[in-house]
């Protein structure tokens, strides 16, 4: 049992050190990232976020976590993965975008996914309540993408993600691009593709090790292989500099920057280079499970965490 004292209130009893001074700020849950599945149709070397469960919370029990941290102050959701479209064919994760643009009334609503599995019927059912769609393309190379594991089957990784920005500029959705830079494309030059797709974002992340994720023995992934230097890193920026849309990550910014949930609604600490879980909302509340959860607030709003993230403010030509 978790027991909690009122902010500024304390006692003479000896407590451990990171459950005293009740009465500091905690942070605001602005903008979160919910993993709410591990399962994915591609086997991505790197990933730091594998399919170790399948287990995937009921649609309602998602739904009453999602109004407890729009009550706490969050302002955008993320759903992510995993691949979120594998759940029931889409269905899920379109209800719960579905509910948080139109229930909750969230300014910004987004998902990350590889866009393998998302059909034009989507958009026409659910695109209307989707801010962002973040499609995940590493190399413009499909015999890199092989390498990296980010295909299934003949089917065209590159080829699909031209269709899809053509779906979102048909239904009203902002397009943008995740990229994570490794050791089989960090000499790559991406800037005609990325210039012709036009995202409004480009997020580049540097190849990111976690414990028992991607890296260690009780891991699903070894990325050992896939890391670069920070050099590395800060070459492949350098080459593409001219590109108005990008949106450099060092692990360094990374690492504590983000607020995320599991598929339990449980905020992960990665300070310590593992993901280590708090409590679930759904048990302690957003409060006491927050303060687990390793946030760095500052360093959140220092790397541009917090931007035009609505599409009812962003000046695009639809």
């Amino acid at each position: 049992p978790l027991s909690l004292s009122l902010p500024g209130w304390r006692d003479s009893a000896p407590r451990p050190q990171r459950e005293q001074e009740w009465d500091e700020a905690l942070p605001t849950p602005t903008s979160v990232n919910y993993h709410f599945t591990r399962q994915c149709n591609y086997k991505c070397g790197f990933c730091f976020h594998t399919a170790k469960t399948s287990f995937v919370l009921p649609l309602e029990e998602a739904k009453r976590g999602l109004e407890m941290l729009k009550e706490a102050g969050m302002e955008k959701i993320n759903f992510s993965g995993g691949e979120p479209f594998l759940q029931d064919r889409g269905e899920f994760v379109g209800k719960l975008v579905q509910f948080c643009k139109q229930e909750l009334e969230l300014p910004s609503v987004s998902i990350v996914s590889n866009g393998s599995l998302i059909r034009k019927q989507w958009f026409e059912k659910y695109g209307e309540y989707l801010d962002i769609l973040a499609i995940s393309c590493d190399s413009f190379d499909e015999d890199v993408n092989v390498l990296i594991g980010r295909r299934q089957g003949k089917k065209n990784h590159v080829e699909n993600l031209h269709k899809l920005r053509q779906w979102c500029r048909e239904y009203a959705v902002a397009f943008k691009i995740n990229s994570v830079i490794n050791r089989f494309n960090v000499e790559e030059d991406m800037n005609e593709q990325i210039k012709a797709l036009n995202p409004v974002r480009w997020k580049v992340f540097q190849c990111l090790l976690i414990e028992g994720e991607n890296s260690g023995e009780d891991a699903l992934r070894e990325a050992e292989k896939f890391v670069i230097s920070d050099e590395d890193f800060d070459r492949f920026l350098d080459r593409h500099k001219g590109v108005s849309c990008l949106v450099p990550e060092s692990n360094q910014k990374m690492r504590d920057s983000y607020l995320i949930l599991d598929e339990y609604m449980r905020f992960l600490n990665c300070r310590n280079g593992r993901k280590e879980p708090s409590k679930s909302i759904l048990d302690v509340g957003v409060e006491a499970a927050i303060k687990f959860s390793g946030f760095d607030e500052k360093m959140f709003l220092r790397r541009g965490g917090k931007y035009v993230w609505s599409k009812a403010d962003m000046k695009l030509d639809w």
